[in-house]
């Protein structure tokens, strides 16, 4: 089976940092035929890198530029990694002519916008002999190290609690600080049913809110914690998963000089055990990808593709998000989160 031929739209950090490298990583499995970027000169300096693995690459700027990928029939799928507030429309236009589409987080500005764009997705497919996919990528569902805690939750028994800590460091010594998407975007922002969150601005480099404590209920009854800080000195992420039988943490972390997550296990039935899993979602969720869109053309329209990374997925984490904005903004009232 010949590789499939993709696009990437978008030049910036992410792409020329983690696009480019881990597609040329998989270069056996794909042929990334252009890159595109509003500039010429910005998609020019994204095409030098990719073209030591990919020698045919083209670059492609401007609305002619995007009009050619569109209507160009060997291209199979496209990443779109653009400014958020963009990202949906060029991913309908993409989908509307039979390409395959992986975007990057977030799936919506909104749970409105992503709401209108299922529907529009749906009457797409509902017209084309085979469903184009629609993935969400970036996701931690990806990393090998939720997948073994996954796997480790099943046995801890009943759960009785659940805590998210996210402590970021989005300030001006980090490289994406200064996207202006990011410090434009408004988010307005499962199983997460309702939240019950109090939110604040302190850092006034930021866009409000930079802080978020949210209460949260899942649908089997259990209830968590949510606490963020979009800037701190310290930065620290665990996700903490308590049963009756144990207690499952992962952590983010540094090991032998690769960045990853922690995965420990500990209760009075089972020694208590931890392991490092190095970052690899990236990889992982771009190699899915391809493989659905190298598939589903042999599947006679009846193909489906990995369901972690499909745009409902996506769209139910803002969801939760927005559910714990607009629950901060009425100073801390119930807030269900819309069910899609």
């Amino acid at each position: 089976m010949a590789p499939p031929h993709i696009a990437i739209l978008g030049a910036g950090i992410f792409v020329r940092t983690q696009y480019i490298p881990r597609l040329a990583d998989i270069s056996d499995q794909v042929v990334v035929k252009s890159i595109w970027s509003r500039s010429e000169a910005s998609a020019q300096a994204a095409v030098e890198l990719a073209r030591t693995f990919f020698p045919q690459i083209e670059c492609k700027w401007g609305n002619v530029g995007l009009d050619e990928i569109i209507e160009d029939g060997s291209i199979t799928g496209v990443a779109v990694v653009l400014a958020g507030q963009i990202q949906v429309e060029i991913s309908l236009r993409l989908l509307k002519a039979g390409k395959h589409v992986i975007q990057e987080k977030p799936a919506a500005a909104s749970i409105n916008e992503a709401e209108t764009a299922l529907s529009c997705y749906k009457a797409i497919c509902a017209n084309l002999p085979s469903q184009p996919i629609w993935a969400v990528a970036e996701n931690y569902r990806f990393e090998p190290a939720f997948v073994e805690g996954k796997k480790l939750i099943g046995g801890i028994g009943d759960m009785m609690n659940v805590q998210v800590i996210v402590e970021g460091s989005m300030n001006s010594s980090n490289p994406y600080f200064t996207s202006s998407w990011r410090r434009n975007f408004t988010l307005v922002g499962c199983d997460v049913i309702s939240a019950s969150a109090m939110t604040s601005h302190v850092d006034t480099s930021l866009p409000p809110p930079d802080n978020i404590s949210s209460i949260f209920q899942l649908e089997n009854g259990c209830s968590g914690i949510f606490v963020m800080a979009v800037s701190t000195r310290s930065p620290k992420i665990f996700w903490r998963v308590t049963g009756l039988k144990g207690t499952v943490q992962i952590e983010r972390g540094n090991q032998d000089g690769r960045h990853g997550y922690l995965v420990s296990v500990y209760g009075t039935d089972v020694q208590t055990k931890s392991s490092f899993y190095p970052f690899s979602g990236v990889d992982e969720e771009l190699k899915t990808w391809l493989y659905d869109i190298s598939d589903a053309p042999h599947k006679d329209g009846s193909y489906k593709a990995e369901p972690r990374s499909s745009y409902v997925e996506g769209a139910r984490d803002v969801a939760v998000l927005e559910a714990m904005l607009e629950s901060g903004s009425k100073l801390g009232a119930l807030t269900h989160v819309k069910r899609l």
